[in-house]
């Protein structure tokens, strides 16, 4: 009796997951005219609406699924369905996305639904969700949420994804399954797809979310881009932080290595950087002399190995 009272408790303790689940659901034009006040009061307490797809394409029922969420009062959030397979049409659907929910007053956080891309890398794949998702998050201000199944999440994404909540598809099972992904938490559960729901006709996908789904005020951040030069350990006496937490935030398993053109998140408030782009005959003394700083206060900020070598193009920061 006593082990299985304690096989009860575990089994509990994970469908609630890492912190208090509520119960949800996800919809789009495939399920028609939707009454949410009937859904809501039949225990759904979170809904996620199909807002977009592709760099152009808007759900049929967007506005009317969205004005219903409204009225029945309940926390909404959008999710948009990725078809590029490239950084730059990903950033190009974001602002798509972006724009589109701007003025909708979501309370969820918005979510990049990543699925039947498997022909890609992993390499491909981590890219093109990361450009998705740093993109939404520059444009909205808030960080987004990433829904794949599991066999993408394990097989298919790198641990760059990894400081982004993670929307997890897994049916037919106890509880969600993180083995093999980069995550170590989830923050929503699809666990259905044949879901019953009062105010919908015929099935729905059903979801458990945390109240990581929220959009609460969050410690403050900011986005970085790796210039050609920096270390973890520049940046950390930079910024004010410690190389171990700019590791950590950023799930770099090396901090000897990250590379130019790589997004990080910084703690902390954005500081007001000034910046000048070099041009033809310019030297560091003569930017030095025209901006009120030293050779030494640019070498030092810019990480220049030769103050005699600099060259057109390239962006200094200025002290």
């Amino acid at each position: 009796m006593c082990k299985r009272l304690l096989s009860l408790l575990l089994s509990l303790l994970l469908l609630t997951g890492p912190a208090l689940a509520m119960e949800g659901m996800d919809i789009s034009t495939f399920q028609g005219d939707v009454d949410l006040s009937a859904a809501k009061a039949g225990g759904i307490q979170v809904v996620y609406i199909r807002a977009s797809y592709g760099q152009a394409g808007v759900d049929a029922r967007f506005s009317q699924n969205h004005a219903a969420a409204q009225a029945a009062g309940l926390p909404f959030g959008f999710y948009h369905y990725l078809e590029s397979e490239t950084p730059e049409g990903a950033r190009l659907e974001a602002e798509h996305f972006a724009g589109l929910i701007a003025s909708t007053g979501y309370a969820c956080r918005p979510a990049l639904d990543f699925e039947g891309h498997r022909s890609l890398t992993p390499a491909q794949a981590t890219a093109a969700a990361l450009a998705f998702l740093t993109r939404l998050e520059e444009l909205t201000g808030v960080r987004p949420m990433i829904y794949a199944d599991h066999s993408t999440a394990s097989t298919q994404f790198g641990p760059a994804l990894a400081q982004y909540p993670l929307w997890l598809a897994q049916w037919q099972v106890d509880a969600p399954d993180l083995s093999g992904t980069p995550w170590s938490q989830w923050t929503g559960w699809q666990y259905t797809n044949v879901g019953l729901v009062p105010g919908i006709t015929g099935h729905v996908d059903r979801d458990r979310f945390t109240e990581e789904v929220l959009l609460q005020e969050e410690p403050s951040s900011f986005l970085y881009t790796v210039r050609r030069g920096d270390t973890l350990w520049a940046l950390s006496r930079r910024f004010g932080t410690t190389i171990a937490r700019l590791a950590e935030d950023n799930h770099i398993p090396d901090p000897d290595l990250i590379y130019v053109g790589q997004t990080l998140r910084i703690p902390g408030h954005a500081p007001q950087v000034k910046e000048y782009t070099v041009r033809p005959g310019d030297t560091l003394w003569a930017i030095s002399r025209s901006h009120g700083a030293t050779v030494t206060q640019l070498v030092r900020l810019n990480h220049i190995p030769d103050p005699d070598l600099i060259y057109p193009g390239q962006v200094l920061i200025l002290p």
